[in-house]
């Protein structure tokens, strides 16, 4: 599966985001979806995940309340809605697939898209 991220950018504080990635290749629907992030110096950190029907998410404690997951199994594109932004949410964010169909996060998945940057301002 091929993953290609969008909607990075530069907001203020308290501001949102939305991020997008589209999916081609196999089928879509058969892959847990997931949005890890990456800051310099420091390890690619789970943000989210969504089962593959989209009926179990999980999060992030450090995004909990703030970041919402959903995917679109009819245009292959899971998205990243954020919310309330913080300067320490500032990282390039990855978008990512497993064949666990249940994935959450507990280890790096099976396939990276590349990262898009978001920049949060103080």
């Amino acid at each position: 599966v091929q993953l290609q991220a969008s909607g990075g950018g530069l907001v203020q504080a308290g501001g949102s985001l939305r991020l997008s990635c589209a999916a081609s290749g196999r089928t879509f629907s058969r892959y847990s979806m997931a949005w890890f992030r990456q800051t310099p110096g420091k390890e690619r950190e789970f943000v989210a995940a969504i089962s593959w029907g989209g009926g179990s998410t999980s999060y992030a404690d450090s995004v909990k309340g703030r970041f919402t997951i959903s995917r679109d199994n009819a245009e292959n594109t899971v998205y990243l809605q954020m919310d309330s932004l913080k300067p320490e949410d500032t990282a390039v964010y990855y978008c990512a697939a497993d064949n666990n169909p249940y994935f959450t996060g507990t280890n790096y998945p099976d396939y990276w898209g590349q990262g898009t940057q978001v920049t949060v301002s103080s």
